[in-house]
């Protein structure tokens, strides 16, 4: 189905550490998180909150254990904050991705979301962009566009849950009011399934410009808690909302269908952000590992 040599099979450290909430997880070293990563068969890994940030000592770390790293999430402030702000942190953030050879960089405007607020229910209290907003985040991801190309990389904005982009209507608006060659799209499955939308339907439509893939799962008795109960984000992740393919109610084989057919290259990304103390996170990965092989033949 897919040329072993244009996909990569990459793993989150968010199983393991929680950079939302530092309490999950704390107990675990950066050292068995990436060395459980490689031996439940993942070649890559995206940047969590233990990873030293010395590109030397990282790069070795990674290379005893056959790993790479994929991308790393950055948080955007382009609807409430000057964009010299974001751009000076996004450089940073952008040379040190170089530095570990990762193509694309994951980002997601942070100015009005409230997926880290622990009692802010999450669909009741969505925010919605005002059309200056939407302005302000179209403007300034074509700037951290521009700053990726000069490093010969791509921007991938990540629709979240608990932002101004998290919709199918959102994404549209977003594509729509950006270059394809300056913005592109990552896609995440549960993100969207738990937003209620067609996540085939939006996969089809901008499948040419996804450059990066999250494989999220989502177990839906808990997306109707978040509902019935008001929970925040947070206290969803922490009840269980998300898993990894396989374990939750989303079949992955037409997803795979849809981007091998379109001849996707880049890396697949197991995240599934759990508490660790309840989804042991190599067994999810082994599990999330073994699904993948049957169902993509990666």
């Amino acid at each position: 189905m897919f040329n072993e040599n244009q996909v990569k099979l990459a793993i989150a450290p968010i199983g393991w550490t929680n950079d939302d909430m530092p309490e999950l997880g704390k107990e675990v070293t950066f050292e068995q998180c990436i060395s459980e990563m490689a031996l439940s068969g993942f070649s890559g890994s995206e940047v969590g909150n233990k990873y030293p940030r010395d590109t030397e000592v990282l790069k070795k770390a990674l290379s005893l254990r056959g790993l790479e790293i994929a991308s790393a999430w950055f948080s955007s402030f382009l609807t409430s904050k000057p964009i010299e702000v974001t751009a000076k942190s996004f450089i940073e953030h952008r040379d040190f991705l170089h530095e570990m050879g990762a193509k694309v960089i994951v980002v997601s405007e942070q100015g009005n979301s409230i997926q880290g607020q622990m009692e802010t229910p999450l669909f009741a209290n969505k925010p919605v962009n005002t059309e200056e907003e939407w302005k302000l985040l179209l403007e300034g991801l074509s700037s951290l566009g521009d700053l990726a190309a000069e490093k010969g990389m791509k921007i991938v904005y990540h629709h979240h849950m608990g932002t101004g982009v998290q919709t199918a209507i959102e994404i549209d608006r977003l594509m729509e009011g950006t270059d394809p060659e300056k913005v592109s799209l990552l896609y995440d499955t549960g993100h969207l399934v738990f937003s209620g939308e067609d996540h085939l339907a939006v996969l089809k439509k901008y499948v040419d410009r996804i450059h990066h893939v999250h494989l999220k799962d989502i177990r839906m008795e808990i997306v109707e808690r978040v509902h019935s109960e008001k929970m925040s984000f947070l206290q969803a992740v922490k009840a269980g909302a998300f898993t990894v393919p396989g374990d939750g109610v989303i079949d992955f084989k037409p997803v795979f269908e849809v981007l091998s057919e379109a001849g996707y290259k880049g890396w697949f990304v197991v995240e599934a952000e759990q508490d660790p103390a309840i989804a042991n996170p190599f067994e999810y990965a082994v599990k999330a590992r073994k699904y993948i092989r049957e169902t993509a033949g990666l």
